[in-house]
């Protein structure tokens, strides 16, 4: 895909978001907010749903997962304990020119992040050696400086800073003795867990690939220290490629990167991410990493507690180490939009966009039509019709504009099915049930209207 016609792609996605009420900048009415987004009635449902899938497949499923809900806000020492008070910083730098902001290593490459404050010294001297700014093209810039990625906050009766936190983990290896103690749980174990977090992002983009304010949905895995680890490491990768399939995403569209050795964190053995090629092109899906046994430890150290597994087979304590799956939630409800939308020109020269979802991840499952809205007995057969079929399935009620401009919302909102009531239902209790992908129609009997709904919303 041309350059040009990938940001014309994604202009007419984050457009037909708002158009929809999927998603759309927060606080309009004042100007908006610092790369803030609300989900709308169809992107809180869509989100529901990825939420649901996911939880589904890794926690229902698997009788070695369990799942908890932290809190955002816990003891500043968690923070401490993790690194992240001290090391969570990301390395600034404005133009003076156009004040343009950048991250400063998006512009200098192949930092070492060793030494944080001689990179920040290295960085400087780079850009102001002649480095243009992509945006202006004039080499004008401040001193590279650091910025804490953590937000800050305060709790009464606390003396001291508290922060929002800046990934959903800390909850989980704080609260790790807890569920050992209160749940039969053994290695190997997983924790899982959906929530928000917040990170102070220097550039916030690609609408909602990064923002500030988001919602992980991360499992901690536990495993013996001397298991063999890297079968369990695939097997994890793959499980995780298969949930992006599932929600619409295309094989050829993922692939894998390996963080080379030389910037992997100290305590890591392996880290690989899979990514989407997204309009604005390849960027970070999920992640996977093995963290060894340094979050237990790091805890332990701060807290003065033991957080240890008991073997009742080997009869012996040890620290789990542990592996770390985690996805953004947001990133994967852009992926399932980005995956489904397609613009087609009809046989009769018409043209349409419609979102392909899964039908497992439409936020409407079934839209219900009565074919004239000044015509009650089609009316109330239609909302008949739309309360017994919302018993089982999210449903919409439409009867505004014609049946073919009807047909064309629901596309665009990825409705798998549509049913309109007509005259002749009024006869031969049936209705015309309309297959998105298709767009054949196919006559069904009211009575039967529902099996025929869930057998085909399940294939």
């Amino acid at each position: 895909m041309a350059e040009q016609n990938k940001e014309n792609m994604m202009e007419k996605i984050v457009s037909l978001c708002k158009r929809r009420g999927f998603v759309f900048p927060t606080s309009e009415i004042y100007g908006g907010f610092a790369n803030s987004y609300s989900y709308g009635p169809y992107g809180t449902e869509l989100k529901n749903n990825i939420k649901k899938m996911w939880w589904k497949k890794f926690v229902q499923k698997r009788p070695d997962i369990v799942g908890m809900d932290g809190p955002i806000l816990l003891n500043p020492k968690t923070w401490e304990a993790s690194g992240h008070t001290e090391g969570f910083n990301d390395a600034m730098v404005d133009c003076k020119n156009c004040k343009r902001r950048y991250r400063a290593d998006h512009l200098v490459k192949e930092l070492t992040e060793e030494d944080m404050e001689g990179e920040l010294e290295r960085m400087t001297k780079t850009l102001q050696s002649g480095l243009k700014c992509p945006e202006c093209g004039k080499s004008d810039w401040t001193e590279v400086r650091k910025m804490s990625q953590m937000f800050k906050t305060e709790m009464n009766g606390f003396d001291g800073s508290v922060y929002l936190r800046p990934e959903t983990a800390g909850a989980i290896f704080s609260d790790f003795k807890n569920i050992v103690d209160s749940v039969r749980v053994k290695v190997p174990f997983g924790i899982a867990q959906i929530g928000k977090a917040f990170r102070n992002e220097i550039v916030a983009r690609n609408f909602i690939f990064r923002i500030r304010e988001f919602e992980q949905m991360e499992i901690e895995y536990f495993i013996e220290p001397e298991t063999e680890w890297e079968p369990i490491f695939e097997k994890w990768l793959q499980d995780q490629e298969e949930f992006a399939l599932s929600i619409g995403a295309k094989e050829e569209d993922l692939r894998r990167y390996e963080h080379p050795k030389a910037k992997l964190s100290h305590y890591s053995k392996k880290t690989i991410d899979i990514e989407y090629n997204f309009p604005f092109g390849f960027g970070e899906l999920f992640g996977l990493a093995h963290r060894g046994d340094f979050d237990l430890m790091q805890h332990s150290k701060f807290s003065g507690q033991k957080l240890e597994y008991f073997d009742p087979v080997k009869n012996q304590w040890y620290v789990p180490h542990v592996l770390e799956p985690t996805v953004g939630l947001d990133r994967l409800i852009l992926t399932a939009i980005c995956a489904g939308y397609a613009e087609e020109k009809l046989e009769n020269g018409e043209e349409r966009i419609v979102l392909r979802f899964p039908k497992a991840v439409a936020p409407i499952k079934v839209a219900v039509f009565p074919l004239m809205k000044n015509k009650p007995e089609l009316v109330d057969k239609a909302k008949e019709i739309f309360e017994n079929l919302s018993e089982n399935f999210m449903c919409e009620f439409d009867d505004n504009g014609n049946v073919g401009k009807r047909y064309r919302r629901q596309d665009e909102i990825g409705t798998p099915y549509c049913v309109t009531v007509d005259f002749e239902s009024l006869d031969d209790d049936a209705v015309t049930v309309r297959d998105r992908d298709t767009m054949k129609q196919e006559r069904i009997k009211i009575a039967e209207l529902e099996n025929y709904l869930a057998k085909k919303l399940s294939e």
